[in-house]
């Protein structure tokens, strides 16, 4: 099928399925990237094609206010898979720099952040994510949003601002090896958060 210089693609997910074992099983992963990922792509096309949207970049859309829930969801579905495989790598370490700096501004340590975000991934009722932002005076807040939901778009209920971390807890992205354990799944993200990634998003916004 020819691609259009229009129509979203599937975007390089950048390390091998196993990359991130035992933290997220490689079926999990390949599932997740190229049927889930690659469902929210196709669709988008689907729904933005012959309206307005169509030939906008995906920040742009997110940024709309009013989308379908067709573009909301699968483009939502797009831009948050797009930022959360960036976010995730082996031995991920702890977090250094400015990002720290904001973490324990806002919440006093960073134990105290994971205790807060893990909070805000565990009690997201049904499908969703859990977000880390950076707002426009540089400090930092937690959220979590339903569905495909961001904090780019304007009528989503969140914090606002840059999400500069967010977490997936939809089932698809843990069930095959945590299955209804969703805190052991936000436990082990935080063994492979790029925060790297994360400086490098707080400092660009």
């Amino acid at each position: 099928m020819s691609v259009t210089q229009y129509e979203f693609q599937l975007p390089e997910l950048g390390y091998s399925y196993d990359a991130l074992e035992p933290h997220i099983d490689a079926r999990t992963m390949e599932i997740h990237y190229t049927k889930h990922h690659q469902a929210y792509v196709n669709n988008l096309n689907a729904a933005v094609k012959g309206t307005p949207l169509e030939g906008k970049t995906l920040d742009e859309i997110m940024g709309t206010p009013g989308l379908s829930m067709a573009v909301r969801n699968n483009g939502g579905g797009h831009w948050n898979h797009t930022f959360f495989w960036k976010l995730l790598k082996k031995d991920g370490g702890q977090p250094t720099g400015n990002v720290l700096q904001a973490i324990n501004s806002k919440f006093g340590s960073f134990d105290e952040f994971k205790t807060q975000f893990s909070q805000a991934a565990a009690t997201r009722f049904g499908s969703g994510w859990a977000w880390l932002c950076k707002q426009a005076d540089g400090s930092v807040e937690i959220c979590s949003t339903p569905n495909q939901d961001n904090p780019l778009m304007p009528d989503a209920q969140s914090c606002g601002g840059t999400p500069i971390l967010g977490l997936d807890v939809w089932e698809h992205a843990y069930y095959l090896n945590y299955q209804n354990r969703r805190p052991d799944y936000i436990t082990a993200f935080f063994n492979i958060i790029n925060w790297q990634e994360v400086e490098r998003l707080y400092n660009a916004n």
